[in-house]
Order: C-alpha cells, then sequence, then structure tokens
C-alpha cells in the first residue's frame, strides 16, 4: 500500500491552513476526506486531484 492517510493536522500544515479551517472544509464537503472512528482522515493522492481541480477553476 504506498497511498499515505493524512490527519486532519497533517493536512491544514500541508494546505496552510488553520486546522479550524481544514475542519469547516472538510465537514461541508469541500475538501476530500473520511471519518474513521470520528476523526477526519484523508489520502494523499485524493488531495493531489482536489488541488489540481482547483488549479482548473480559475
Amino acid at each position: 500500500m504506498t497511498e499515505q492517510i493524512m490527519t486532519l493536522k497533517e493536512v491544514a500544515k500541508y494546505l496552510k491552513l488553520t486546522e479550524k479551517t481544514a475542519y469547516r472544509l472538510a465537514a461541508e464537503k469541500k475538501l476530500p476526506g473520511f471519518k474513521v472512528g470520528g476523526s477526519w482522515r484523508f489520502k494523499s493522492e485524493d488531495l493531489e486531484a482536489w488541488i489540481e481541480e482547483q488549479k482548473d477553476k480559475e
């Protein structure tokens, strides 16, 4: 398994957001994530695809 699973804290740091903002975006389904036991998790490949989609919207 080569894909990396990231926590909310890691995603916030990676995207240079506050944890609160990253949580809100995930809860509003604006960030591609899923919950495991009540905690948000994110696949790094999904985040990379999401970033590319955001670049295409401009």
